[in-house]
């Protein structure tokens, strides 16, 4: 565990962690980007966890949007290979159906 000060949204914040201290810069670097997006204005007149808030808020609501794409790929997924296995089945069967006719005989 070592500490680590990160400065978001014009705040120090020191952190015991195991993480990897570039990662967590490279969050915070983030974080603040979202911060400065808000605007000027904002940032002038926002608090810190003002500011923090409406990032957290963002946030939030891009995991919920990226949890529900994410549920929607696996569905459509599930669908592809399930409609692949039929037809791989039914393939399978159509070749046994052949194996099953008796030889004809040349005659």
């Amino acid at each position: 565990m070592r500490t680590v000060v990160l400065e978001i949204a014009g705040s120090k914040y020191r952190l015991t962690t195991d993480s990897d201290e570039g990662h967590l810069r490279e969050l915070a670097e983030q974080v603040n980007a979202r911060i400065e997006s808000l605007g000027a204005k904002a940032v002038r007149s926002g608090t810190p966890a003002q500011l923090l808030a409406v990032v957290a808020l963002g946030l939030a609501e891009e995991l919920e949007e990226a949890k529900a794409q994410h549920e929607g790929l696996k569905r459509r997924a599930a669908e592809v290979v399930a409609d692949a296995i039929g037809r791989i089945d039914g393939r399978l069967a159509a070749l046994a159906r052949l194996d099953e006719e008796p030889a004809e005989s040349a005659t």
